[in-house]
């Protein structure tokens, strides 16, 4: 072990590799169980069953400037730690993240789990049917046998092993000082996941216990404008002679069968909004999420926020867990708490800050800066008079919208035609049009699919690398920058935020929802979008990104106003399921 630990004990005073096991259930904050914690220096095991770790005062183990922590998922461990009211560690590598960088773009056919880590290097590890029934062991009960204590405590150290050996596989490809800002980060998201998002639990059960009811009403109501559905059972032969009556095309597969996936009835709906109420009542029907969410004892909705799982660094909470993951109108159920307030805040058009301040074009920038990038490159590229405004030129914006949007991902001409609702010919113009408004931009763009393509490899600014394989197209690689690039100004803002002291409730892709008592929500505020900007700049090289805020006080809710109309219409049925509305 000594060989493993040499180089970073000339860093660290010491480094102690941890693992808790503990129980967390029905939305809950995570009851520890047992700790295991090996010193890297020494070799020896420190092993405390959950009497031992309730009766200690402080951490077991140093944690102090000049020292390390390791363990593979560390925001699970750190939660425990949160949960006993100990501070968590200055430095940490969490190997589960490194492990996600080392791989990530692969194909990992044993997955990304600790026993995968182990297996894709070939390294010793229990059976997973030995980890499945230890875990149901600790998950299945609230207490044990001092036999099964002795059982889970030494599983509990094959994992500390297990981390261990991983660490010296892993250790001579690893960047310490960017694998330390990732660690960092795992402390932020453990404060988050603590603090969960609060829910109307009263109005939550009432729409779970009264769904079938629900449904049948929703169908009843929305239905009566188009004849589409037989009972609960949307018709496809009814539904092609409804589009053919009202003139609306629509894409069908290579057999001639309508299409009736929710990406095209979204496309769709957008192009023909008529079509809005059908396709927000197919989602509605098939995506009930509400009974999946899990509410804790103090009515907050707690799930994995998923770090490092997509391959642009983004978080990847569960959809059906995660109260964000719900429809527009199913985030009703988010509601402050009886005092309190929350703040939505997000980042104003992430992507285009990003592109246009790392590829230093100047005109991008000012587009961005003026503070509406869209309308901005219609009048740069002369498609719009200079004092043209959103709302005399709203067609005009919305078309220039798609085109800087779709081109951050290489949306190609005919794409982008349908989805704007203009000819293929006029889609290319503007594409051109952009190309030559933006050369700087397009430039930096090529240059960096040109290096991936050629290097096999892409990477964030801050070290998130994907690695290619021969199925990856190159205009996959062009929204790589933005998206990855927005994972590190999130990561960078959550840390900054959570370390102000900010009660973060949720990462939501752009944005964060905050929770403060009523007194102080406007300070908290003002220091969230501080910090968020502050972020930015980090990572866009000092262009000033701007932030919104949607602030709700109780005994308001939360509600997106595209869910809206649907939300007062489900809960009029739950509370009167006879009237049928």
């Amino acid at each position: 072990m000594s060989s493993i630990a040499h180089g970073l004990l000339n860093a660290f005073g010491s480094i102690s590799v941890i693992d808790f096991e503990f129980q967390s259930l029905n939305g809950n904050r995570p009851n520890p169980v047992c700790l295991v914690v090996k010193d890297l220096r020494t070799g020896s095991l420190q092993r405390f069953w959950r009497d031992d770790l309730i009766r200690l005062n402080e951490c077991p183990f140093p944690i102090g400037k000049t020292d390390l922590v390791l363990a593979f998922y560390a925001s699970a461990e750190f939660g425990c730690m949160l949960e006993l009211g100990w501070p968590l560690p200055q430095n940490i590598v969490d190997l589960h993240a490194e492990h996600r960088v080392e791989t990530n773009g692969l194909y990992l056919p044993t997955g990304n789990s600790l026993l995968g880590a182990l297996a894709y290097r070939g390294l010793a590890r229990i059976d997973v049917a030995v980890k499945d029934s230890m875990r149901d062991l600790i998950l299945g009960q609230s207490c044990w046998s001092p036999e099964e204590q002795v059982q889970i405590l030494a599983y509990c150290t094959s994992d500390v092993e297990a981390a261990t050996q991983l660490l010296s596989s892993m250790l001579p490809k690893m960047d310490l000082q960017r694998a330390l800002l990732r660690g960092r980060y795992t402390k932020a998201v453990a404060h988050m996941e603590r603090a969960g998002i609060p829910i109307d639990r009263e109005v939550h059960a009432t729409l779970v216990t009264n769904w079938d009811v629900i449904r049948r009403g929703l169908v009843k109501f929305i239905d009566q404008d188009f004849g589409l559905y037989d009972g609960m059972t949307f018709k496809r032969g009814r539904f092609s002679r409804w589009l053919r009556d009202h003139r609306i095309p629509w894409p069908r597969s290579e057999a001639g069968i309508l299409k009736l996936d929710d990406e095209t009835f979204k496309e769709q709906a957008a192009a023909w909004p008529i079509l809005e109420p059908i396709r927000e009542l197919r989602q509605t029907l098939g995506r009930m999420y509400l009974p999946s969410l899990q509410i804790g004892r103090d009515g907050r909705s707690r799930t994995l926020i998923g770090q490092f799982s997509s391959k642009t660094g983004r978080n990847q909470p569960s959809t059906k867990g995660f109260a964000f993951g719900l429809s527009r109108w199913q985030r009703g159920v988010i509601k402050p708490d009886e005092g309190y307030g929350l703040a939505y805040i997000d980042f104003s058009s992430q992507e285009i800050c990003i592109a246009a301040g790392l590829s230093g074009d100047e005109k991008l920038i000012d587009a961005y800066c003026g503070g509406d990038p869209y309308l901005a490159f219609a009048k740069q590229a002369g498609l719009v008079p200079a004092e043209a405004t959103r709302d005399s030129h709203s067609r005009e914006r919305e078309q220039c919208k798609t085109v800087v949007l779709g081109l951050n991902y290489g949306l190609g001409a005919e794409k982008m035609a349908y989805q704007a609702q203009i000819s293929v010919a006029l889609a290319k113009e503007l594409i051109q049009r952009h190309r030559e408004t933006y050369p700087v931009y397009w430039k930096w763009s090529a240059d960096l699919v040109t290096s991936a393509l050629l290097s096999g490899e892409i990477s964030s600014i801050f070290g998130w690398r994907r690695q290619l394989r021969y199925i990856d197209k190159p205009t996959s690689l062009m929204n790589f920058p933005m998206q990855s690039n927005g994972a590190e100004m999130m990561r960078i803002a959550a840390i900054a935020m959570t370390e102000a002291g900010i009660e973060v409730c949720a990462p939501v892709h752009d944005a964060f929802l905050i929770s403060a008592p009523l007194e102080v929500l406007d300070e908290q505020i003002a220091k969230a979008r501080d910090l968020m900007v502050r972020a930015g700049r980090q990572v866009t090289g000092g262009v000033e990104i701007r932030t919104e805020a949607k602030v709700i006080k109780f005994p308001n809710r939360f509600m997106d106003p595209q869910g809206a109309e649907m939300w007062n219409l489900v809960v009029e049925l739950a509370r009167n399921p006879e009237s049928q509305v």
